[in-house]
């Protein structure tokens, strides 16, 4: 045999290596091997890690957000409940104001602008003016007397003040209305 011979008839030579796959060009990439299949396991377990604690920080901040904004109303409802119980004091001493029996420089009228003067600080405002247009989402019309003088309702008289504090209505005004005549 010559030496051509014993290469082609070698049986090792038309064996390949079992752990080898013959590829071609432009080929699909060879299938994935148990090594990679763990790796890209490990990676997509980290990305989906990491997208659990993106949503558990954005649920921590807009629950943290939702408490401030609720302490916050519950401290303005609270400001407002206290406010609330000294308003049949305010409107005693306004009362006592329009009548004249609060002079300059007695004790009584220190008290009033005291207690003004707090409620102030909360952003008590008071509303209900003689004179001004009537609107009932922020007045209560006790007596209604036709006027032939007026196109709309107007307040003819104040019988108590109405309180807000912001936005808030702690009490409409009470009021006597002029209305136009039917």
């Amino acid at each position: 045999m010559s030496e051509d011979n014993i290469h082609h008839d070698d049986p090792k030579h038309h064996e390949g290596n079992p752990a080898e796959e013959m590829v071609e060009e432009g080929s699909p990439i060879e299938p994935e091997t148990p090594a990679q299949d763990t790796e890209k396991d490990a990676i997509d377990k980290e990305l989906e890690i990491f997208q659990d604690l993106q949503r558990l920080q954005a649920d921590f901040v807009n629950y943290r957000a939702r408490v401030e904004r609720d302490r916050g109303a519950e401290r303005q409802a609270a400001i407002a409940e206290a406010i609330r119980a000294f308003l049949p004091a305010l409107d005693d001493l306004t009362r006592a104001e329009s009548h004249g029996d609060l002079e300059e420089g007695t004790p009584m009228a220190a008290v009033a602008t005291k207690l003004k003067n707090a409620g102030e600080k909360f952003g008590l405002k008071s509303f209900g003016a003689k004179g001004d247009k009537f609107d009932p989402e922020h007045h209560d019309a006790l007596v209604q007397t036709p006027n032939a003088e007026v196109s709309e309702a107007v307040i003819a008289d104040v019988i108590e003040l109405g309180y807000m504090i912001g936005d808030r209505m702690l009490r409409p005004a009470k009021v006597a209305v002029f209305v136009t005549p039917e």
